[in-house]
């Protein structure tokens, strides 16, 4: 498809300039269609029997193997589940990390890790790369790393700054296990995640898939222990109760998926165009210069499809007043930062229409 037939297909285009895939992505009309032609089947024919059931695996499995296409993987090494921060609990629970343990981390990681980081028993580290150049940042989290250290846990691409981490890097560098948050990636930028052990995906974002749905990638599932088990993750009961996990990294999967869901992300996965890497990078690239000229852009250039910066007023009262003004972008609660995010359908007159929106 062309740039505008790919534009036609998100309704949402016609009313704002949808600058948040960082947050959640728009949804595309072939998306909505396949979610409620998935919910009408089910309300006439019922949530059960044999063909039901047979559907039901059969959309986990094109979701499973789409997103190992995405990420360049094979298929049984792709788990299913409902976010990032799921794919995070499972793997650091399943390290059984203690507190002789140590991990490594940034300063500008979302929640969604930090908050897994902090239960997992192990001692967390934090770096400082957020307010440094990124040429400097494998040098800053490598020079961290002491006999302790068991885990290099970082986002591909910082939620705060778009800045780019030098994931594959350190992984050859330290020779370490490392756990990539993929919630700003993958979608966004192309991604190799066979160079890392552990890659989530989050599936609303960049994906613009419908919620929540998410992934994980495990490089070798029989190092990690199944600390999380469900339904979907067993592939058979013992007489005592216990149960042997699935093979690969399917005994990880999560729980129930929504059908409805899984239909909706098959279709926003067939919707990208081969060219939407490249359309992004552009936008982005086009998005800093614009903001460049008004205000502080935090972002540095050739980083990712976020661009953040420094606005003349309160972050979050300039967030609502873009909206009003038909402008969907993300202020960055206590950094006092606005956040674009530049996906593939992002034409030039929206980020014209940011840089208006947000000038005082």
């Amino acid at each position: 498809m062309t740039f505008e037939e790919v534009r036609a297909q998100f309704p949402v285009l016609e009313r704002f300039a949808y600058l948040n895939a960082g947050t959640m992505g728009p949804l595309a009309r072939a998306t909505a269609q396949a979610m409620t032609e998935r919910t009408q089947l089910d309300l006439e024919q019922g949530r059960g029997g044999k063909p039901y059931f047979e559907a039901m695996f059969a959309l986990r499995e094109g979701v499973r193997e789409r997103l190992a296409g995405l990420l360049g993987v094979p298929a049984d090494r792709i788990a299913l589940t409902n976010s990032t921060s799921e794919g995070c609990n499972i793997v650091l629970a399943g390290l059984d990390l203690g507190p002789e343990d140590e991990v490594i981390t940034t300063d500008a990681e979302h929640p969604g890790l930090l908050g897994p980081l902090h239960v997992s028993g192990a001692r967390v580290r934090v770096v400082e790369v957020g307010a440094h150049p990124a040429a400097e940042a494998l040098d800053r989290l490598a020079g961290a790393v002491t006999p302790r250290t068991k885990l290099l846990a970082l986002s591909h691409v910082l939620w705060t700054t778009g800045q780019a981490m030098p994931v594959h890097e350190l992984r050859e560098q330290t020779g370490l296990l490392v756990l990539v948050d993929g919630a700003q990636s993958v979608g966004a930028i192309p991604v190799e995640a066979g160079n890392a052990d552990f890659y989530t995906v989050s599936c609303q974002k960049w994906l613009c898939g419908p919620d929540p749905l998410g992934g994980l990638y495990v490089a070798d599932p029989e190092r990690l222990r199944v600390a999380l088990p469900t339904y979907f993750s067993v592939q058979s009961i013992e007489p005592d109760g216990s149960f042997v996990p699935k093979e690969g990294s399917l005994r990880f999967d999560s729980g129930w998926l929504a059908l409805p869901s899984l239909a909706g992300l098959l279709a926003a996965l067939d919707l990208a165009p081969e060219w939407r890497f490249e359309r992004a990078r552009q936008s982005a690239e086009r998005c800093r210069e614009l903001l460049s000229q008004r205000f502080e852009v935090v972002t540095e250039p050739n980083q990712s499809t976020l661009v953040s910066f420094r606005p003349d007023g309160d972050a979050a009262e300039l967030a609502v007043q873009a909206y009003e003004r038909g402008v969907v972008i993300r202020d960055l609660p206590g950094t006092g930062l606005l956040r674009a995010s530049c996906g593939y359908w992002t034409s030039d007159g929206d980020l014209d229409r940011l840089v208006e929106a947000v000038s005082i």
